[in-house]
């Protein structure tokens, strides 16, 4: 099990003001983060070193706030979390301003190109375009890699003082095989690093400073070439860097460099000016209704609900795009708490290192991202969509499934079947013919009308059974209606005996993306019956996804298989 990086020793002890259970709490989810977002409960407090009486409440009050699930013995975490993610990527305006212009180049260029920002002594990405090759990137937002290993690093060390060299030496004294960065391969047994005494990594700082780009030739993994250069703001400070990645099947270190570093060149320029720009608008603060919230689920939960936990990890979200800097009066007006315990979270938060303070101005840091963004932000749709399928079928003791369109016919990527003796029997990858089921008249009705009878005319429709529609005018009615009203009822149309409910997923466009229904026996109720039963279920289920849908999908796109 990969396991955070060390503790550095010299770190100052907790203020007095520090709040002892948020600490704990962040204890957990740096835990279940090294995990890879899934652990046993038992495993948990053992590797956190606290109670178990003090986890379950920890991960209670997590679970409330939809951070974490549980799922039998073992806690996992859920894609809400990474609202506290968002807000940093939105505070700093990175991947908002920069993201579309490192897109555009991935493009340009038919080459990886990442954005990485300074943590620490380590370097952190906070933007991902990558290419769909079989040796390709793979690192995910919210990774951190070792300041010596890769190309932004050296650009980033050029700004730091005797203290931060030291405590970087002492870091690699600790971790020589870098055993607490997960992203990066270890290095192997025996294999001495090539900068154990700094000399070799301040060598390269220094003609990064001479050259003004940095390049990692196979630093990482054997293979792995890169190119980066600075991008810095209206004050002249190094906000980020942007590299170019590939791999030596395709080019060389110095043949990278010589093929990319003009047009990087040019992207930098077009990046700090983007910079240079008025702000964009501000994000809507964290409801400063969540205080009575809080209290609501402290009377409903007791003492399973740590209030101190809730206040702590929500005075995060106060933060985003146009909020980047706040001082205490704002993040207390935005969250609904006191200045006091604003106050006592902010000075928690900056001792572990989530928050920076300058004068009376507070900001988030990279180091939030930690928090569970790298797994998250690998989930696909139907991993997004199975608990919230699972749900289902427990509220209504009958399959759901998940599809999205493919060519003519839906393709089932996620299902939760139920026990019966008559129970409908889908495997993932099924293919249906779209016209005749629910699942694929919604995602019909999705597309913009014309594209839909465009479909439905070059469909060989055939009467599966004696109720299926077949008629491309009727079938435009049909989908109409589901347009309108929000959900397909198909009965029989597939097969003899077989009634389904479905109802639309949206994206954050509001772009239908996918479909969950709910399928069952005709026999057991009339259709008026399961709409009664079965609807209002299915659409708060589709509801769930959505919204996770929408955190998840805010700065990543989610792959839909």
């Amino acid at each position: 099990m990969s396991r955070p990086a060390p503790t550095d020793p010299s770190s100052p002890p907790p203020p007095p003001e520090a709040v002892g259970p948020l600490m704990r709490s962040l204890s957990v989810l740096r835990e279940l983060t090294a995990a890879g977002g899934r652990q046993a409960v038992g495993d948990l407090v053992r590797g956190t070193g606290l109670a178990r009486s003090t986890v379950d409440r920890v991960l209670s009050t997590l679970a409330r706030l939809g951070y974490v699930r549980t799922e039998g013995r073992d806690a996992v975490l859920a894609p809400r979390l990474l609202e506290l993610g968002n807000a940093y990527l939105a505070a700093c305006e990175l991947p908002d301003r920069l993201g579309p212009l490192a897109d555009r180049l991935a493009d340009e260029l038919d080459e990886s190109v990442s954005l990485a920002v300074p943590d620490g002594d380590g370097v952190r990405f906070v933007h991902q375009a990558t290419r769909r090759r079989a040796m390709s990137l793979a690192f995910r937002i919210g990774d951190l890699l070792p300041a010596e290993r890769g190309a932004p690093g050296a650009l980033f060390a050029d700004a730091w003082d005797a203290d931060d060299w030291r405590r970087w030496r002492r870091r690699r004294g600790a971790a020589p095989a870098d055993a607490g960065f997960p992203a990066v391969p270890p290095r192997r047994p025996g294999e001495a690093p090539d900068d154990a005494s700094g000399t070799g990594f301040e060598a390269r700082v220094a003609a990064a400073r001479t050259a003004g780009w940095s390049q990692d030739d196979q630093l990482i993994e054997p293979g792995l070439v890169a190119v980066a250069v600075p991008v810095r703001d209206p004050a002249g400070r190094t906000v980020c860097a942007v590299s170019v990645v590939s791999h030596t099947s395709r080019l060389s270190a110095d043949a990278l460099r010589e093929a990319v570093l003009p047009r990087l060149r040019d992207t930098v320029d077009a990046m700090e000016y983007a910079l240079s720009l008025t702000g964009r608008p501000a994000d809507a603060p964290a409801s400063p209704h969540a205080a009575s919230w809080m209290r609501a689920s402290k009377q409903e939960l007791g003492p399973e609900f740590v209030e101190s936990v809730a206040r702590g990890l929500t005075t995060l979200t106060a933060f985003g795009a146009g909020r980047a800097e706040l001082p205490l009066t704002a993040v207390a007006e935005a969250t609904g708490l006191p200045r006091a315990t604003a106050r006592r979270a902010l000075i928690t938060l900056e001792h572990l290192g989530y928050v920076a303070a300058g004068g009376k101005l507070f900001r988030l840091t990279p180091k939030v991202l930690e928090l569970g963004f790298a797994h998250l932000s690998g989930l696909t749709l139907p991993a997004i969509a199975q608990p919230h399928l699972a749900a289902l079928v427990e509220r209504v003791h009958d399959s759901a499934s998940m599809a999205v369109l493919s060519g003519d016919d839906i393709q089932y990527v996620a299902r939760v079947p139920t026990v019966r003796i008559m129970s409908v029997n889908i495997t993932l990858g099924t293919r249906f013919p779209a016209y005749a089921t629910s699942m694929g008249r919604v995602l019909l009705a999705g597309l913009p009308p014309a594209e839909a009878s465009a479909r439905l005319a070059l469909t060989r429709l055939e009467p599966l059974t004696r109720h299926t529609v077949t008629d491309p005018d009727r079938l435009m009615t049909l989908l109409e209606k589901v347009r309108a009203e929000g959900y397909a009822l198909v009965d029989e149309e597939l097969e003899e005996g077989l009634r389904s409910l479905a109802v639309p997923v949206h994206d954050r466009t509001g772009r239908v993306v996918s479909a969950v229904n709910v399928s069952t026996h005709a026999g057991r109720c009339s259709p008026d019956e399961a709409r009664e039963a079965v609807l209002p279920a299915l659409r708060e289920a589709a509801a769930a996804i959505e919204a996770d849908l929408r955190m998840a999908g805010r700065y990543v796109r989610i792959p839909v298989v």
